[in-house]
């Protein structure tokens, strides 16, 4: 009997390798100048003039907001007994579920009840706790990344269903782009209309993420992913800085284009919302005729067994099937659970680099920036690099090799002497040579270890991880300080994130994995 040849589900993918790169390039721009530099001090400045108007820069505002005005009136405990309500109600779902996974059911009405519930006490919470203006911004992040960690999962099943994927990716993008863009408009006192397009852009650009990885998985062979993945990072990082390059010109010197601080600083918001929506149209317009995995004919690659009940109901049926299955994939989640650690400490380094720099060894505001940029543009090279390092010993041993690098970064910061100019640039460089490596290919590594036709909602649960964990490692770092009164200990504190990503990387079997998953065995794992 003659068998009919299979076709190989990567035939003429490489075609799409060039337009996923730049999705990378698009909304790096955005992250890097308003996330990580212009918003939060801005939407501060915002929130201080909206609770003391007048005030000076050696006056201290006592005053606080309310997300809803009238809220301002309501007794002091309501907030208190929302925020216990929802912490109450947050433990009983985890109760209900794993009583809902034990009986091998999916998620009942108790189960959805409690998830509603709990909906409705933190919204209730947020809209009547009383905010500190400084505040303001750091409690957007928080909440956008909590709010966004929850929807991704819905997201990640949708996009699995989604018969053009490049599609949805726009659809988020330019979202996201809009929302982004219309931070132009955050002037005066109007902080409220600030936070809600941040937490707005931030759920948009979580979602687009979810999409953009899990075509990763449909352009590029096993072999090539670590190749294609870190050529992406390097990508992202060298437009997030060239942006960043000229926005931090026009802040700096506003006299040049006749304008003042706020206003270049409005301006420079919205070249990042106009650069992610305009560089969006290369991925989408050349991964137009991608098919989504809904429409794939490999072999052993079955769509999972939710019913065809289209893409919505569809997707919350395959995200119940997901969550009785994800026990059938120990390695997966034992990478997950060391990817929660290590990433976590990378991001408060990055994040606290800047108040370590300033308040521990006292360098200027100048510096700083510099350093910023530096990291940026040696991220490029280092994503490269790793990329190559990941071809000849794997991107499993790199990583590991990358969290030692990790550690000795922050042990290095520790005994770093203040206004020490050339070991402070040795550290940035070390940082931007594993910051884009290590990312990259935790991205690609994942991607051989979820199961074929699940990458989406897989990948929520890589971002709901980054993204819904990621106020661990500012925490540990804010009580050390507090508790010691100095930076040192605090940085140095961080090195548990990556001993311990570090301890969990290398109980996963990655080889293992990637069978449980039925993916193809890469030549070098």
């Amino acid at each position: 009997m003659t068998q009919t040849p299979v076709a190989d589900p990567w035939a003429d993918t490489t075609r799409y390798h060039r337009p996923w790169y730049w999705y990378d390039w698009a909304n790096s721009a955005f992250v890097t100048t308003v996330g990580t530099v212009l918003f939060g001090p801005y939407l501060t400045t915002v929130a201080k003039n909206a609770a003391c108007p007048g005030l000076t820069s050696d006056q201290t505002c006592t005053n606080t907001l309310y997300a809803v005005p009238a809220a301002a009136s309501l007794p002091g405990w309501v907030s208190i007994v929302t925020l216990v309500a929802t912490v109450l109600l947050a433990l009983a779902t985890v109760v209900q579920f794993r009583a809902d996974t034990a009986a091998n059911q999916p998620p009942g009405p108790a189960a959805k009840g409690l998830i509603a519930a709990t909906g409705v006490t933190l919204l209730a919470f947020v809209l009547t706790a009383p905010l500190d203006p400084g505040s303001v911004a750091p409690y957007t992040v928080t909440f956008a990344t909590i709010l966004s960690a929850i929807l991704l999962m819905v997201v990640g099943a949708i996009a699995d269903r989604s018969p053009r994927p490049a599609r949805l990716l726009g659809l988020f993008a330019w979202g996201g782009a809009i929302a982004g863009s219309l931070l132009f408009f955050l002037a005066g006192d109007n902080w409220r209309f600030g936070a809600v397009m941040m937490i707005l852009a931030t759920i948009c650009l979580g979602s687009s993420l979810v999409v953009y990885d899990a075509i990763l998985v449909r352009i590029a062979r096993p072999d090539d992913r670590d190749k294609v993945s870190s050529r992406g990072w390097a990508l992202g990082y060298l437009g997030g800085g060239l942006l960043l390059v000229l926005n931090l010109v026009i802040v700096s010197k506003p006299d040049l284009i006749g304008v003042d601080k706020a206003m270049a600083v409005r301006i420079s918001m919205l070249s990042a919302g106009l650069w992610w929506g305009i560089f969006t149209l290369i991925p989408v317009v050349g991964l137009w005729n991608l098919r989504g995995m809904s429409e794939a004919t490999a072999p052993n690659n079955p769509l999972v067994d939710a019913p065809r009940a289209g893409t919505v109901g569809g997707s919350i049926a395959q995200l119940q099937h997901t969550f009785r299955d994800l026990k059938n994939y120990p390695q997966t989640l034992m990478f997950l659970l060391a990817y929660l650690f290590f990433n976590d400490g990378i991001q408060t380094v990055i994040s606290s680099s800047s108040i370590y720099g300033a308040e521990q060894l006292k360098f200027g505001q100048e510096l700083l920036i510099a350093l910023i940029l530096l990291v940026q543009f040696v991220a490029f090279v280092g994503a490269l690099f790793f990329g190559w390092l990941a071809g000849r010993y794997g991107a499993w041993r790199t990583i590991l090799g990358s969290l030692i690098v990790w550690s000795a970064i922050v042990i290095g910061a520790f005994f770093l002497p203040e206004k020490a100019f050339v070991p402070f640039i040795v550290l940035g460089v070390l940082i931007g040579i594993v910051l884009g490596g290590s990312q990259a290919l935790s991205r690609s590594l994942f991607s051989q270890l979820v199961p074929r036709a699940r990458e989406a909602e897989f990948f929520a649960f890589y971002q709901a991880m980054e993204r819904g964990t990621s106020w661990f490692g500012t925490l540990v770092f804010g009580l050390v300080h507090q508790l010691t009164h100095s930076y040192r200990p605090a940085i140095v504190a961080l090195i548990i994130f990556f001993l311990l990503g570090y301890y969990f990387l290398r109980k996963v079997d990655v080889r293992q994995g990637i069978r449980d998953a039925g993916n193809e065995m890469p030549a070098v794992v």
